[in-house]
């Protein structure tokens, strides 16, 4: 990871990878940590870690969910289900998944790719199956599009403390630029979701739009439609809307 972040071709040419990567665990884990082992690191919440609760559907299909109903500030608001509701905890995924990467799945049989925004499965019935793998199958590569958008690209991550610690909420955030306006937008979000989270309606509202605060304001509103918090985390859904003005900001400010 900490090789990638430094690569001068990833720092013109993909800004918000390097800044995702940088972002990222320490630099003592960055120095030993794999781009692949990064996008499959588990999906789980302090319930998951601490065995002293039964009640984890990721670690013991069917026992229940113990962060419904419990503590679940650092939890989701988007994608959730009724057997848990853990966010996807990887910086790096959310920026791959805005700038359409990705990966190059091989084994014994052969290869396949598999864009990245299909990777992370939703938790449904079963968190427990956590990406779209079969046995026996490897992350070979990552594929990311060269783009004027990745070029015009920012991460951004809010989190609790500098160093070392999972985002609350994460944005990234590639835009295309004509003149003064925004021809394409490409976000998702972290921090928010089972799984790195696309904002299709977002981009949407964002193309044709000018670089000004007001809309950007009415575009990140829409990230909202869908989310759904659960009690200590009702807050992550207003920080959203914030973090996305303020990345699209950020990355429409870059030449």
């Amino acid at each position: 990871m900490a090789e990638v972040a430094a690569h001068p071709v990833v720092i013109q040419q993909f800004p918000v990878i390097s800044e995702a990567l940088l972002n990222s665990a320490s630099p003592q884990v960055r120095n030993q940590a794999t781009m692949g082992g990064n996008l499959l690191q588990r999906t789980r919440c302090p319930y998951f870690r601490d065995v002293g609760y039964s009640a984890c559907n990721k670690r013991s299909p069917g026992s229940g969910c113990a962060a419904i109903g419990g503590e679940n500030r650092w939890h989701a608001v988007l994608g959730t289900s009724d057997s848990c509701i853990a966010a996807n905890a990887s910086d790096l995924a959310v920026a791959l998944v805005a700038l359409d990467a990705a990966v190059e799945v091989r084994a014994a049989a052969g290869q396949r790719s598999v864009p990245l925004i299909e990777f992370h499965r939703l938790p449904g019935a079963t968190p427990h199956i956590e990406t779209v793998l079969e046995p026996g199958e490897v992350i070979a590569a990552i594929t990311v599009p060269a783009t004027a958008a990745a070029r015009r690209s920012h991460y951004l991550k809010v989190r609790d403390r500098a160093s070392f610690e999972f985002a609350v909420v994460s944005a990234a955030v590639a835009l295309e630029i004509d003149g003064a306006r925004i021809r394409q937008a490409r976000i998702a979000v972290g921090g928010v979701g089972t799984k790195p989270w696309r904002l299709p309606r977002v981009e949407a509202a964002l193309a044709g739009a000018r670089l000004d605060p007001a809309a950007f304001r009415r575009a990140a509103a829409l990230a909202a439609q869908d989310a759904q918090g659960h009690g200590h985390n009702d807050f992550k859904i207003e920080l959203m809307q914030r973090a996305i003005v303020r990345a699209v900001q950020t990355a429409g400010g870059r030449a």
